[in-house]
C-alpha cells in the first residue's frame, strides 16, 4: 500500500514539474495550436494568437498576462495574418519557429535561422517578454532581436556590430491592423549615435547625442528616472537599455501609428495605461524645424519660436517675417570668421546640433576641445561627447535641428568673431519674465 501510494505521489510529482515546465515553452512535440496560450515562468507575459479590435484576423503575438486591458508589445506574421482558427507555432525538424496551418502548406513567418545542433530544439517564453529558440541548448534567436513597435525593459535598442543587426521599431498600420506602418524609430551611426523617429525616409524627430546621463534631447531623462539606462557603445555593439527600478512597475516604449514615441506606464489602480513622456511635443521638436543654423526657442516673447544662432542672420527675411524658418540661416554680412579674436558663445540647456556633421574625439577634454576647433576654420563649434567620461563632438559642416529647454538639455558652443563676442544672446526661459544670459568666452 505504502509503496503504491509512494509510487502514486512520485507519478504525480512528475506529472506537476512536467506540466509546469512545458507551461513557458514549445518543443518538437508540443506545438501551440489557436485556443492555447504560452505564459512566462513569472506569468508576467503571454503567448498566443489574438485578433485585433473587429478584426477576425489572427494574428501570434506576446502580451502581458497581468495586465486587464490586452496590450501586444510582438507580433510574428504582421503582415501576413491567418484568416481562420487553424493557425499553428511549432518547432520544425529544422529547429526552427514555424508558424503555419494545420495542412502546412504555407508557412507565415518562420525564424528561418540556420540549425546549430540536430538533437534536442525548442522555444521559450521569458518572464521579461522575450521569446528565445533554443538548438541543442545554444541560443540561437530571440524576439528582442527584431521588435514590433514596442521597447520593452531589458531590450537591446542599436547596433550589433558583429552581426550587423540594427533593431529598429515599426509602428502599426492601424490601431487595428499590427502590420508594419509609417513610422519607425531607429539609431543612426555617423558622427555620436543618436536615435531618430522617421516617417518612410523623412526625418520627424531625433534625440540628440548621448550625454552620458541620457540623450541631449530629452530632457525627461533624468537621475531621478524610472529606469536605470544603459549606453553602450564598445567594439562589439552601439546600443541602449533600459532597465526598470522597481520590478513591479510595468512600463513600455511605444512607437504609435500617428508618429508619436510614447513611454507608458500600467497605472494598476485605475487598470489603464498612463502616459509618462512622449515626443515629438511642440514645433520645436520637428526636425530641422528652423533650417540650418536656425535655433528654436518655444520660450521667445514673440510668437515665432526660430531664431539664428549667435553670429548668423536670416537667410530668407521675407520667409522670416512669414513665420517660416526653413530656410536657415547664413553666417551675417561683414563676419570675418576665423580671424583674430575669435571665440565661442556657450547655448546653455540645448539639444545639440545634429552630429551627422559632427567628428566624435573621446580623448580631447573640453578645453583641448575649444583649441583643437578654434585652430581649424571650417570647425563650426563644439559640444562635450559625455559629460561623466569625458570626450569631444566638433561640427565641420551644417547645424541643424538645435533647440532650447527650460531644463535640461546640455551646453553647446559655437564660434563667432570677435565682434559677436561681445552682443549677449538672451534666451526666454519658461517664464518670459525670467531670462537667461548666454556665456561668451574667448581665447
Amino acid at each position: 500500500m505504502y509503496q503504491e501510494r509512494g509510487f502514486l505521489a512520485s507519478m504525480l510529482i512528475f506529472l506537476i514539474v512536467r506540466f509546469c515546465s512545458s507551461t513557458d515553452t514549445i518543443t518538437l512535440t508540443q506545438p501551440l495550436k489557436d485556443g492555447d496560450i504560452l505564459v512566462s515562468n513569472g506569468k508576467t507575459f503571454a503567448l498566443g494568437f489574438f485578433s485585433p479590435t473587429n478584426s477576425s484576423n489572427r494574428y501570434m503575438g506576446i502580451w502581458y498576462n497581468k495586465v486587464s486591458e490586452q496590450t501586444v508589445v510582438w507580433v510574428a506574421n504582421r503582415d501576413r495574418p491567418i484568416t481562420g482558427s487553424t493557425g499553428i507555432l511549432s518547432v520544425d525538424e529544422t529547429g526552427n519557429l514555424v508558424l503555419h496551418e494545420n495542412d502546412q502548406a504555407f508557412v507565415f513567418w518562420s525564424t528561418n535561422v540556420s540549425r546549430v545542433a540536430n538533437d534536442v530544439f525548442s522555444a521559450q517564453l521569458l518572464d521579461s517578454g522575450n521569446l528565445v529558440l533554443f538548438q541543442g541548448g545554444i541560443y540561437s534567436w530571440q524576439s528582442f532581436d527584431y521588435p514590433s513597435n514596442t521597447l520593452l525593459p531589458g531590450m537591446k535598442f542599436g547596433l550589433d556590430k558583429k552581426t550587423g543587426l540594427n533593431r529598429v521599431i515599426t509602428s502599426w498600420k492601424s490601431g487595428v491592423n499590427p502590420g508594419v506602418g509609417d513610422y519607425s524609430y531607429k539609431m543612426e551611426f555617423v558622427g555620436s549615435p543618436q536615435l531618430f523617429l522617421y516617417k518612410g525616409v523623412t526625418r520627424v524627430w531625433r534625440t540628440g547625442s548621448w550625454t552620458g546621463h541620457g540623450w541631449s534631447g530629452v530632457p525627461a531623462m533624468t537621475q531621478n528616472y524610472i529606469f536605470n539606462v544603459s549606453y553602450i557603445n564598445n567594439n562589439d555593439e552601439v546600443v541602449v537599455v533600459y532597465l526598470i527600478r522597481n520590478s513591479s512597475i510595468f512600463s513600455r516604449l511605444v512607437v504609435n501609428e500617428s508618429g508619436t514615441v510614447e513611454r507608458l506606464t500600467w497605472h494598476e489602480a485605475e487598470q489603464k495605461w498612463v502616459g509618462f513622456w512622449s515626443a515629438p511635443k511642440d514645433q520645436c521638436d520637428g526636425y530641422n524645424h528652423c533650417g540650418p543654423s536656425g535655433f528654436c526657442n518655444p520660450f521667445k516673447s514673440d510668437s515665432f519660436e526660430c531664431d539664428c544662432l549667435p553670429g548668423y542672420e536670416p537667410r530668407s527675411p521675407q520667409d522670416w517675417y512669414l513665420r517660416d524658418g526653413s530656410k536657415g540661416c547664413k553666417i551675417k554680412v561683414g563676419t570675418q570668421m576665423c580671424g583674430s579674436g575669435d571665440g565661442f558663445v556657450e547655448l546653455d540647456r540645448v539639444k545639440v546640433p545634429d552630429t551627422s556633421t559632427a567628428r566624435v574625439n573621446m580623448s580631447l577634454g573640453l578645453e583641448a576641445c575649444e583649441e583643437t576647433c578654434l585652430m581649424n576654420c571650417t570647425c563650426m563649434g563644439y559640444a562635450s561627447a559625455d559629460v561623466s567620461k569625458g570626450g569631444c563632438i566638433m561640427w565641420y559642416g551644417d547645424m541643424i535641428d538645435t533647440r532650447t529647454f527650460s531644463d535640461g538639455g546640455q551646453s553647446f558652443y559655437i564660434r563667432v568673431d570677435a565682434a559677436e563676442l561681445g552682443t549677449p544672446l538672451i534666451l526666454f526661459s519658461s517664464k518670459p519674465s525670467k531670462m537667461d544670459h548666454v556665456f561668451e568666452s574667448g581665447c
